[in-house]
C-alpha cells in the first residue's frame, strides 16, 4: 500500500472516524470486508438514511449494494471522502458535509452540485451533475461585477481625495 493510503489509514482510525464507519455499517446490518487500499467496504446496507447508493464514513464505504468493485468510479470517489475524512480530523466532517450540502441546496436546489466535498471527490463519479444557479440567485450574480466595479470606483475616489487634501494641507 502507498504510504498516502497508509497514512489515510492510520489518521482515520486514530480519529475515530472509521470506528463511527463500522459502527455505522453494523447498525444498518451491512456486512464489512476489507478492500482494496485499505478501506473496508460494507454492502446490504438497511436504513434509510442517507439515501445515497454509497456513501463513506472514515475508511469505510458503506452502500445498498450487493458489492462495489474496487476499481469502479463510485468506489474512488467514495475513496476521496475517506481522504477527506483525514484531512477534516474525522467525524468533523459529518457537519462541515451537511453545511456544505446545505449550501448546495440554497444555491442550486440539490445537495451535490455545488457542494464542495462533492466536486472534489468529482461529482460525476458519485452520480452527480452539475446544475446551475437557481433563477434569483444567478440574477444577484448578474450584478456582481457592476456592483464590484462601483466600489472599486468609489474607493479610487476617495483615495484620489485624500491624496488631494493631504497634499493642500503641506
Amino acid at each position: 500500500m502507498r504510504a498516502g493510503l497508509r497514512a489515510r489509514q492510520v489518521v482515520n482510525l486514530a480519529n475515530g472516524s472509521t470506528l463511527a464507519g463500522l459502527g455505522m455499517a453494523a447498525l444498518g446490518g451491512a456486512r464489512a470486508v476489507r478492500s482494496a487500499d485499505g478501506l473496508f467496504l460494507g454492502t446490504g446496507y438497511r436504513l434509510p438514511l442517507p439515501p445515497a447508493p454509497a456513501f463513506c464514513l472514515g475508511n469505510v464505504i458503506i452502500t445498498r449494494l450487493d458489492g462495489l468493485a474496487p476499481g469502479s468510479r463510485l468506489f474512488w470517489h467514495e475513496a476521496r471522502h475517506a481522504t477527506q475524512y483525514a484531512w477534516c480530523g474525522g467525524v468533523v466532517m459529518v457537519p462541515l458535509y451537511l453545511a456544505a450540502a446545505g449550501v448546495s441546496w440554497a444555491l442550486t436546489g440539490d445537495f451535490g452540485a455545488r457542494n464542495v466535498f462533492e466536486q472534489r471527490a468529482g461529482l460525476a463519479d458519485g452520480g452527480y451533475t452539475d446544475k446551475p444557479l437557481r433563477p434569483g440567485i444567478r440574477r444577484i450574480t448578474a450584478y456582481r461585477p457592476a456592483a464590484r466595479r462601483s466600489a472599486a470606483r468609489r474607493s479610487a475616489a476617495r483615495r484620489s481625495a485624500g491624496r488631494r487634501s493631504s497634499a493642500q494641507a503641506r
